[in-house]
């Protein structure tokens, strides 16, 4: 099925516009199904966002920094890091560096509780497992060059 039933629109200015629309409905559908999986855990595709980069610094982290690797570059990181604090899945303590900075760790129920999301893995995969892996590495180069503007 197409983006044209999905939508039910049979017509599309040039492909450029069926291009961005089918990248924004696939975005939301995608979305929408990683945020059922996340529901499971009681969180949201921020807090796991962030939950996961922590985990891959492997060491405390600013919230810039934080923010400077989120997908979703719209999110109030402070108050996102805030709502994990209050879920004791993060912690904040004064920077080594600079005592006029805070950083961000990971607690280990945010390890836990990672570990356990760990487990819907295959499942996030399948969301695009209809696709090779030729076609996958296809795509990101696809959606990088938009990125990119090249």
């Amino acid at each position: 099925m197409g983006i044209e039933e999905d939508i039910k629109q049979q017509q599309f200015r040039n492909p450029y516009q069926k291009g961005l629309i089918n990248i924004i409905y696939t975005f939301n559908w995608l979305n929408e199904r990683l945020r059922t999986i996340l529901k499971r855990e009681k969180i949201t595709e921020q807090q796991f966002n962030i939950l996961r980069i922590l985990r891959g610094a492997g060491k405390p982290i600013s919230t810039l920094q934080i923010r400077r690797r989120m997908l979703d570059k719209a999110s109030d990181t402070s108050r996102i890091v805030d709502r994990l604090i209050l879920k004791q899945l993060v912690k904040k303590e004064t920077c080594t560096n600079d005592k006029r900075l805070v950083d961000v760790s990971i607690t280990q129920e945010g390890l836990s509780l990672l570990e356990s999301l760990d487990q819907y893995a295959q499942e996030m995969d399948a969301l695009i497992g209809n696709l090779t892996t030729e076609e996958a590495n296809t795509l990101n180069t696809l959606l990088d060059k938009i990125r990119k503007g090249k």
